[in-house]
């Protein structure tokens, strides 16, 4: 599977999570933990490939995307953060839902400039072949993710 096409599906999947979150009814704190659960595990895994595997080879194919990469690790440092807060925090706690709402946000932000500003460049820069050899490296890489936020690079700088 091509590269981009691998981070879409994942982003699809978080999307998915979030829309099943934001219906759940505010008193459904088991369902709203499993569900919080899940978009730990998928971002863990999706930052964790991203920084290992694509940032690197976007910023060797295209060096003009410098600035784009940096942002991305900034916006991946804060997400991280917040993961590592929602696994330790209640459902119940009041604070949860005000923080799964602002996680959603910052997420949303992210993949629309990813995929709306930057993956049509790379795609352009990188080609077929690179992006397929890229997807297979990625969709390896996921089984070797870390389950702690907190491993990830990003979430010490």
């Amino acid at each position: 599977m091509d590269g981009i096409v691998l981070l879409k599906e994942d982003h699809k999947t978080v999307e998915k999570l979030f829309k099943q979150f934001e219906k759940a009814d505010d008193e459904a704190h088991a369902e709203k933990r499993k569900i919080a659960d899940q978009v730990i595990d998928e971002l863990t895994t999706h930052t964790w490939i991203e920084e290992k595997i694509f940032y690197p080879a976007a910023r060797e194919a295209a060096p003009d995307s410098r600035d784009h990469v940096l942002e991305s690790i900034e916006e991946h440092h804060v997400v991280l953060w917040m993961l590592s807060e929602l696994k330790d925090l209640d459902a119940a706690d009041e604070r949860f839902d005000a923080k799964m709402s602002v996680l959603m946000e910052n997420v949303r932000h992210h993949v629309e400039e990813e995929e709306k500003e930057w993956f049509p460049d790379v795609r352009k820069t990188m080609g077929r072949n690179r992006l397929n050899e890229l997807g297979e490296q990625m969709e390896k890489a996921k089984k070797k993710a870390p389950g702690e936020p907190l491993a990830v690079p990003s979430a010490k700088s």
